[in-house]
């Protein structure tokens, strides 16, 4: 399998509802997707303060990172402090989710799974508001 089919398979998620389906390879998850479950859970923990501050920001479901890099997530983008007056016109921050290596780390067990996407969608909008990995660490949310 190439890199790109590899990877093709995403799905963007909305706020509140899922937005659309990108799906290349032709395999299209359930209608109870844990993954886009466990998404919609972690997103509705949140404040709704902090919901509403979120902007410009898409959530999208892939199959596995890039080649060659150990992520569960990533975010790509302008974090909220850094946007200035100028920040406008630009495609929407990135945060994606990595489906292969998270369901290999929770090991078949569907309690894991689920906290584990929790914590990596949360980790990964930390990152939309500015908080680095070295400020999560300190905050022991790494």
């Amino acid at each position: 399998m190439g890199t790109d089919a590899r990877r093709s398979a995403r799905k963007t998620l909305g706020w509140p509802a899922r937005a659309r389906m990108d799906n290349d390879a032709g395999s299209e998850p359930g209608l109870n997707d844990p993954f886009e479950e466990a998404i919609d859970d972690a997103l509705s923990s949140l404040p709704a303060e902090l919901r509403a501050a979120m902007s410009n920001v898409e959530i999208v479901l892939e199959d596995e990172p890039p080649v060659g890099r150990s992520l569960l997530g990533l975010y790509r983008g302008v974090p909220l402090p850094r946007r200035t007056s100028t920040y406008s016109g630009v495609l929407p921050d990135k945060i994606s989710i990595f489906r292969g290596p998270i369901t290999r780390l929770a090991a078949g067990n569907a309690d894991r799974l689920h906290r584990q996407i929790r914590h990596v969608v949360l980790h990964e909008i930390a990152h939309h508001f500015g908080i680095s990995d070295e400020r999560l660490i300190e905050l022991d949310r790494y």
